[in-house]
């Protein structure tokens, strides 16, 4: 798949690894937990997923934690546990490490009783929701995962954004080179892709974004705007109104916000927004919840990989639409990305690119010389 912008330089994965690595350890995060986050990152980019890779390693990352909002530093305290289930506060710590200890602990559970789930709150962003699924599929589990977010979906018939863009992510194994994994907002698009087209002073399409006026809007830049100012919304999975079925959208994220907050007593709708009445930045207090289920403590992991995979191997094989020549299912196109890219690496607009050379500067990393300074 080609960027968005083809004036890009393409950078090594691990000197933007180690990058982002060192860029987290010097915002104070320890080294274990810096290698936690520029894993999950570079994953992103790895599979092609640009709106959620390095390209947010400062306005997400480090902003947030220059301004005060997120803590390098990461508490995982449990207050509640059972056997197959937790609850666990972030304390506005790193959500990719506050995450990816959800998830270990979820597996944890699945691995001596079938099945765990862990709810989290007061965190923060946790990167690509696959990340964690992918975890499980490693164990030859099946992996659930969601996460809520700052508002950015209206309810059908309204126009106001409420909901976040509130993933829905499932993962399984399956006996091919690549498992099944359905990872994507419950919206149309989420605020990454725009941002991915604002970088390139790109319109965003038609029906992904609609104005307080009832009205599409397309500057991309200045939607960014205006979903912060709430006079734009994103459009909920399947369009506006009930003809193309927006409710489902709408409905779907509504289960992520209940369950990204209903278990663990955690914020919710416009509580995330990230300010406060007077206008003051603070922490998102976002919610996730994690959850394994391990295929031994059914038929085995054997049975589900095989009939897992002839039922996609079944769908690509099926009947194609005039004037196109494949099928896909779930995570093919991530996994063929990753072919096309491991020889080549990340990427790196002008935009990201001056991002990354300013964080060195501010940092003083000065053992760092990236390609496209040449």
């Amino acid at each position: 798949m080609k960027p968005l912008d083809e004036n890009v330089t393409w950078v090594d994965f691990k000197l933007l690894e180690d990058f982002m690595t060192d860029v987290f350890k010097g915002l104070g995060v320890p080294e274990d937990e810096a290698k936690i986050c520029s894993d999950i990152l570079i994953t992103a980019d790895k599979h092609g997923i640009d709106s959620h890779g390095v390209s947010r390693l400062k306005p997400i990352y480090y902003d947030r934690i220059n301004l005060g909002i997120q803590n390098p530093i990461s508490k995982f305290e449990i207050i509640k546990e059972g056997p197959t289930t937790a609850v666990v506060d972030g304390h506005d710590g790193m959500g990719k490490v506050i995450s990816k200890k959800a998830m270990d602990l979820a597996i944890e559970k699945a691995k001596k009783y079938g099945l765990g789930m862990v709810a989290v709150r007061n965190s923060t962003h946790y990167g690509i929701a696959g990340y964690y699924p992918l975890m499980a599929i490693e164990e030859g589990m099946i992996g659930i995962t969601g996460t809520n977010a700052r508002p950015s979906i209206a309810p059908t018939f309204g126009v106001q954004n409420m909901l976040g863009t509130n993933p829905l992510t499932f993962g399984m194994p399956t006996d091919e080179e690549f498992p099944f994994i359905i990872d994507c907002s419950t919206a149309v698009t989420q605020r990454g892709k725009i941002e991915v087209y604002a970088r390139v002073n790109k319109d965003v399409p038609e029906g992904w974004v609609i104005g307080d006026d009832g009205k599409a809007k397309t500057d991309s830049n200045q939607i960014l705007e205006d979903l912060v100012a709430g006079t734009a919304a994103l459009v909920p999975l399947g369009g506006m109104g009930e003809e193309t079925s927006g409710y489902k959208g709408y409905g779907y994220a509504t289960v992520v916000e209940i369950l990204s907050a209903a278990l663990q007593d955690g914020s919710f709708l416009h509580d995330l927004s990230g300010v406060d009445e007077d206008g003051n930045r603070v922490p998102y207090r976002l919610g996730h919840f994690f959850i394994a289920i391990d295929t031994n403590a059914f038929l085995g992991e054997d049975i589900f990989k095989k009939v897992a995979g002839n039922i996609v191997r079944e769908l690509r094989a099926s009947k194609k639409a005039p004037g196109q020549d494949r099928i896909y299912t779930a995570w093919e196109k991530e996994y063929l990305e990753w072919q096309y890219r491991k020889d080549k690496g990340v990427p790196i607009n002008k935009s990201i690119a001056d991002e990354l050379i300013q964080v060195r500067d501010e940092l003083g990393l000065d053992n760092y010389k990236f390609p496209f300074e040449d």
